[in-house]
This record gives C-alpha cells, sequence and structure tokens, in this order.
C-alpha cells in the first residue's frame, strides 16, 4: 500500500460521524516552484447514521479566501439535506481555516511573496481536492458543490479532471470567462440597481450614508483596528446589498451613528466598532487581495493584458461610484460599492496593508496557469446543475447563462425569488432543487 500524509481524528456531533483530515501536499502542484515543498490542507467529512457507504460530496467555498462552514449541527440547511444522499467533505482551502492559513506576515516572509501567494488559487485548490478524493475515495469519482467562488472552481474542476467527477452542482457561481473588465462593467450596474432599491425600501438611509462619508472626509474617526476610516472603506459595506440575509442588517447600521462629544459631531464607537467588524480582513485577509487574481487567466486569455486594478479604473465610468465625488451633492447619486477592489481596501487594512505590494504584483501578473479549457468544457458530458440568480449582484446572470451554454448535459434553474446567498438562506430548497432539476 502506497505511504500516505493522511491523518484523521474523529468525534460524534448530533448524531453525525465527523472526520478531521489534515493531508500534506505539495505547495506548486507542478513542481515548477519550490520543489519538494509541502503545506497542510484540512477537511471535515461529516456522516449521517447509516451514512457509512453513500458517496463522497466535496463542497468548495464561496471566497476567495473563505474557509469551510462552521455549523453547529450537521442536520439543517443544505448540508442536512445533502446528508441524505451523500457524505460531505467541506475543504479548508489552502490558505484559510485549518489549511496553513495566510496572514500578511506569513507571506511577506517569503522570498518573492507574490508568487508564493499565487499559489493559493483555482488550479492549486483543484488539485488539493483531487489528493482528497484519491485518499478518501480510493481514486472513485465523487460530487462537488460550488457556491460563488467555489463555481469557479468546479468549473476548473470539470475543464482539468472531468474524470473524476460524478456530477457537479453550482450556486451562484457559473463565472463570465471573459475579460474582468467585461464583468465590472456589469457589476457596477447592478449594484447600482441594488443601491436604489435599498434606498426605495429605508428611505432616510441614503442621507445619513452622505452625511457619514462627508464626515469623513474632514474629521479624522478611527476603527477599533487603529486605523482611519475612509469614505472609500466605508462605502465598501455595500457587498452586504448583494444577499437576502444581510439587507436588512445593513440597515440597522445607520440608526444613530452621530454622537456630539465636545461640542463637536463625532461617530459613536458602537457605530465604529459594529462597521470595522464588518470591513476587517483580518479573518479572511486573501479576500480583497485575490479578489481581481482570480479571474487573471480569462483576462489574459481574453486580452492579453493583467487586472489592473479594473474595479478602481473603472469606477469613474459609472455615475454613483466616482471616488472622488462630493457626498453631499444631492444632483448626483452616491453608491455603497460591492465586490469592487480599491488600493484603500488593501493598503488602510492592518490585516492587508504590508500586502499592497502582492496585490500589485497580480495585478500585473500575465504568466497565469491554464484554469479553464473551453474545448474540454465543450465536451465534458459529467451531468452538471446550476443555480442562477437573476437578481446577483456579483455574478451577472447573463454571463452565467453564456458559460451554462457552452457545456453540454447542463441543466439550469433561473430564479429571481433568491440573491447570491441562497444556499445559505435556503439551503436545503436549493439542494432539493439542484438534485431535482439533475435528475429530471
Amino acid at each position: 500500500m502506497a505511504e500516505t500524509s493522511l491523518r484523521t481524528t474523529s468525534y460524534i456531533q448530533h448524531g453525525c460521524q465527523v472526520h478531521e483530515h489534515r493531508l500534506d501536499v505539495p505547495l506548486d502542484p507542478t513542481g515548477q516552484h519550490y520543489p519538494g515543498r509541502t503545506i497542510e490542507v484540512f477537511a471535515r467529512q461529516v456522516i449521517a447514521p447509516g451514512g457509512a457507504d453513500r458517496p463522497l460530496l466535496v463542497f468548495l467555498q464561496g471566497g476567495p479566501g473563505g474557509a469551510g462552514p462552521r455549523v453547529g449541527d450537521f442536520r439543517d440547511g443544505w448540508i442536512g439535506e445533502a446528508l441524505k444522499d451523500y457524505r460531505v467533505l467541506l475543504l479548508d482551502q489552502r490558505g484559510t481555516g485549518q489549511s496553513t492559513p495566510l496572514s500578511s506576515d506569513v507571506v511577506m516572509a517569503e522570498d518573492d511573496p507574490a508568487l508564493f501567494t499565487s499559489l493559493f488559487l483555482q488550479n492549486q485548490i483543484i488539485a488539493d481536492a483531487e489528493a482528497f478524493r484519491e485518499e478518501l475515495t480510493d481514486g472513485a469519482k465523487w460530487s462537488t458543490l460550488g457556491q460563488s467562488y467555489g463555481g469557479f472552481l468546479t468549473l476548473g474542476y470539470l475543464s482539468q479532471h472531468p474524470e473524476a467527477l460524478r456530477e457537479s452542482l453550482f450556486t451562484g457561481g457559473l463565472p463570465g470567462l471573459v475579460n474582468i473588465d467585461d464583468i465590472y462593467r456589469q457589476t457596477y450596474p447592478l449594484t447600482a440597481a441594488r443601491n436604489r432599491v435599498y434606498f426605495e425600501r429605508y428611505r432616510d438611509d441614503q442621507q445619513v450614508i452622505r452625511e457619514v462619508a462627508a464626515h469623513l472626509l474632514d474629521t479624522e474617526e478611527f476603527l477599533p483596528t487603529g486605523e482611519r476610516l475612509t469614505p472609500t472603506r466605508m462605502r465598501s459595506i455595500g457587498a452586504m446589498l448583494g444577499g437576502a440575509m444581510n439587507t436588512d442588517v445593513l440597515h440597522y447600521l445607520w440608526e444613530g451613528p452621530f454622537e456630539m462629544r465636545g461640542g463637536r459631531r463625532r461617530l459613536t464607537s458602537r457605530f465604529l466598532a459594529e462597521i470595522g467588524g464588518h470591513l476587517s480582513s483580518a479573518m479572511a485577509p486573501l479576500y480583497w487581495v485575490l479578489q481581481e487574481a482570480i479571474y487573471g487567466q480569462t483576462t489574459v486569455a481574453a486580452c492579453g493584458h493583467g487586472t489592473r486594478w479594473s474595479a478602481q479604473r473603472l469606477a469613474a465610468e459609472f455615475d454613483g461610484f466616482h471616488l472622488d465625488a462630493d457626498p453631499l451633492d444631492l444632483s448626483s447619486p452616491w453608491y455603497l460599492t460591492g465586490e469592487h477592489l480599491f488600493t484603500e481596501l488593501i493598503a488602510d487594512d492592518p490585516a492587508t496593508a504590508a500586502l499592497l505590494p502582492v496585490t500589485e504584483a497580480l495585478a500585473t501578473k500575465t504568466d497565469w496557469q491554464k484554469t479553464y479549457d473551453l474545448d474540454v468544457l465543450g465536451s465534458v458530458d459529467v451531468p452538471k446543475a446550476a443555480l442562477i440568480y437573476d437578481d446577483d449582484m456579483f455574478v451577472p446572470v447573463q454571463l452565467s447563462k453564456q458559460t451554462a451554454a457552452l457545456m453540454p448535459n447542463t441543466r439550469t434553474w433561473v430564479t429571481n425569488r433568491m440573491e447570491h446567498d441562497g444556499l445559505r438562506a435556503n439551503g436545503s430548497e436549493v439542494f432539493k432543487g439542484l438534485k431535482e432539476i439533475l435528475a429530471d
């Protein structure tokens, strides 16, 4: 029997058998860089009572830079539904959770921090998943479920290892295989539309948001993590508009953000603590650093150059998103942003400030390893089911439909009843629906 580095600890949680697996994998699966160097990757396998012989489904988390889900009771939500038919593997993608997690200190201690960080993206995560499949299924096929960025991973998996897959499920994660500029030229209007819907519901919030932004231009206010809060960083809270579970929570943030202190209008410590908790990258330092890098390969294939801070370059093309606009100029809209990367989001956050040169290097990188092969995707007959949200603020619906149309044996479920967080908000319904259309 071949030697293995797999290490497993087990326990019972709410009747489910849980195996926590740790596996040593190559830092660079191609062997081109860092030969012989390994990292540890973690995955949690969950098995319902009587389900030890069920096929294995691996969950590919959204992100980038997000760890696998930690839930109190595996019998709830989509996991509970999935456990009726599968064993479920919750993978911490490399650099997250318990999988050799990266911080700015770890990255900047490397001789080539940008090269090192570039090895924590789609291709390497797919290779890690394959290493786990070989260990846990003895080489048998398994199923995948990809949420958001996990759909990007699933598409890469179908392109690189279609022979490994029984079936693939997508939720809000069929990426457009185009230049990143084409992505943001759609997401900016989508984000503007979501702002308008929000302000129609909560009519007073728009004025409060404008006043907070204007206040931050000429008054130093500091977050609990020590850095000054800027209007650009504050408006990135708009990412909360992209999910049904967060929009109403966002409204509560603007309840009385000001107080009078020493005769001056200042932001309350409660407001600064609350918004700081949402804005800090301390729990997921790779999120903004890799936000545009995940489109690197498709952008180079489409136009030959790097991503080049796409969202920041394009902001001035869209009313309401100009970075130097006066928040109090009521003749023009002033919108919150979504998953739109700006220099300040890296440079002003203590968790990521040291990583600004890395982000700069990734933005100009053109020698990305190929992730998606259109010829392969056009011929892969693996059964696929994709939930596509009409109102997805992050993954434009038309681009998702175009990608679905490239692939045979792909069934789509297009709905306006849910938003990008549908798997989290309506997990049981979503998983059951995907299985039904796959079997139809």
